[in-house]
């Protein structure tokens, strides 16, 4: 089974053990509420024959006043049983008080231009406080690799940023975003979709595809071909962007992009983005 820490001390000793060995060791990174993206993350862990711990912290300091932090889904048990079956080595699951023990950080790490824009735009702060946090995870688990989903485009992006703009000694590995058979890309706030709600939120999966598909008539037909489907499904888009992979501004000629979408679906605000190549038919 999968052993738990809850402390600093508990996640330095197990972490001093398998430095003694000489193991190498990898972390992903969750908030909890584990679906078969996370296992996958793991799995792809687990191939680099290492340690492994996973994290389950719902870190306050990303979520803005009115957000849904409480409402946040929160399954430990499962998330435990999760890791177990995965073979997660240690589940770090500290309080906010462990990893913030003066409360609230006065220093934190600025994301920059980029943390302002699209879902920075939407959520003022949020990728301040995911920074940070992952910053303070890194150290504390002191990993030699760090496995991100390519789902969170951006938060991905800012977080490989840091690593070298810090010179923090880790190695970011990006993981190609899982799905669901019908093409749903799994998110923890998928559990907000009603029936109804889920076969609109396919919509997401439709748009990419459109502008997949127009890739070979530049970049301007990609935005267009994504937009028209949400538009014609009744979906209200946040934004359908284009975006150079290696700054993340936007993209208007040939070359390869990621293709960004936000959306709401009922309630829930959605994201999702493929990555592919304007010019051509090639991803």
């Amino acid at each position: 089974m999968t052993a738990v820490a809850r402390t600093r001390s508990a996640l330095e000793a197990a972490r001093a053990g398998w430095a003694a060995a000489g193991e190498s060791v990898a972390v992903v990174m969750t908030m909890g509420a584990l679906h078969a993206g996370h296992a996958e993350l793991i799995r792809q862990a687990r191939d680099g024959d290492q340690r492994i711990i996973v994290t389950d912290f719902l870190n306050p300091l990303q979520f803005a006043p009115g957000e849904d932090l409480d409402k946040y889904p929160r399954t430990f048990a499962a998330d435990l049983e999760l890791c177990t079956e995965e073979g997660v080595d240690l589940l770090f699951a500290p309080a906010p008080s462990e990893v913030y023990p003066a409360g609230d950080p006065i220093v934190r790490v600025a994301a920059g231009p980029v943390g302002d824009v699209l879902e920075g735009e939407a959520r003022p702060g949020h990728f301040d406080g995911v920074l940070t946090v992952v910053a303070k995870l890194l150290h504390l688990t002191a990993p030699h690799r760090a496995y991100f989903g390519q789902k969170d485009a951006q938060q991905l992006w800012l977080i490989k940023q840091m690593v070298t703009d810090l010179d923090l000694p880790a190695e970011v590995v990006e993981v190609p975003t899982v799905r669901d058979d019908d093409g749903l890309a799994l998110s923890s706030r998928n559990i907000y979709l009603v029936d109804a709600d889920r076969d609109q939120a396919l919509t997401l999966h439709r748009a990419l595809e459109a502008g997949e598909s127009a890739a070979v008539n530049g970049a301007t037909a990609v935005v267009e071909a994504a937009q028209a489907q949400l538009t014609a499904s009744g979906v209200r888009s946040d934004y359908v962007v284009l975006v150079d992979p290696e700054n993340f501004t936007a993209m208007n000629g040939p070359g390869p992009a990621i293709l960004l979408v936000a959306a709401h679906v009922g309630s829930t605000r959605l994201i999702d983005n493929v990555r592919l190549h304007v010019g051509s038919s090639e991803k």
